[in-house]
């Protein structure tokens, strides 16, 4: 009882578009994925994936534990389909990270709605950011290279992207939607890529597609959250 009576004190904080949002993909990818025979973990990374963004972006310190499920099942499908880069982004980096993430954000929450207090970086800790991001970019690059890894530069823009979007998840940052934006396209591009070389993976593009989208909303609605603090 005391858990239905979190959900429905929690669920008063969606609105009803993300309720009719959250369901109707669910639904979607589902009905997709078994209708093309996806494969199970693809569907579970997918489920996981989409409920995690989904909660992430509403502020819930809960979306972590979703996340640690979610970064398992990815791990696997990026080694079957060679994306070593991204196997090694989950496993080594996101995994913790969700770990750290949920003592962290336990620290600054709005106890009034049980969401994070949100903030953004000033310009200079942007440039900082964003040319780390870009000399880590090459150096991964050179090393997916030296393994023989799929798309490596792809797969290197994608990893050395999601590793600062990750930091400004974990920090709070409102600028971690415009970076996961970008991360989403070219994680996107680099599955489609895949599916049309043989690999069972549409839940997978689906979710990276919702992702794409999701990263747009919480932008805005982050930005409307920040304005009405100042």
């Amino acid at each position: 009882m005391k858990l239905i009576n979190y959900i429905k004190s929690e669920l008063k904080f969606f609105n009803k578009f993300e309720k009719i949002l959250y369901i109707t993909v669910i639904i979607l990818v589902f009905t997709i994925s078994l209708a093309m025979k996806d494969s199970k973990i693809a569907l579970m990374s997918a489920l996981c994936g989409i409920t995690y963004t989904l909660l992430a972006g509403k502020g819930k310190v809960y979306c972590y534990y979703i996340g640690i499920i979610g970064t398992f099942c990815y791990c696997i499908i990026s080694f079957k389909n060679g994306l070593y880069g991204n196997m090694c982004l989950y496993g080594l980096y996101f995994l913790p990270m969700q770990i750290i993430g949920i003592f962290n954000w336990k620290k600054h929450l709005n106890k009034e709605k049980n969401e994070i207090i949100k903030t953004s970086l000033n310009n200079k800790k942007r440039i900082i950011c964003f040319a780390v991001t870009i000399i880590l970019t090459v150096l991964i690059y050179k090393i997916i290279s030296i393994y023989g890894g799929k798309n490596p530069f792809m797969d290197a823009f994608s990893v050395s992207f999601s590793i600062l979007g990750q930091y400004l998840t974990l920090k709070r940052c409102i600028e971690q939607w415009g970076i996961w934006f970008i991360v989403n396209l070219i994680t996107l591009i680099m599955w489609i890529i895949a599916y049309i070389n043989g690999s069972n993976c549409l839940a997978t593009i689906i979710m990276w597609l919702i992702y794409l989208i999701l990263a747009v909303y919480f932008y805005v609605k982050w930005n409307k959250s920040i304005e009405n603090k100042q």
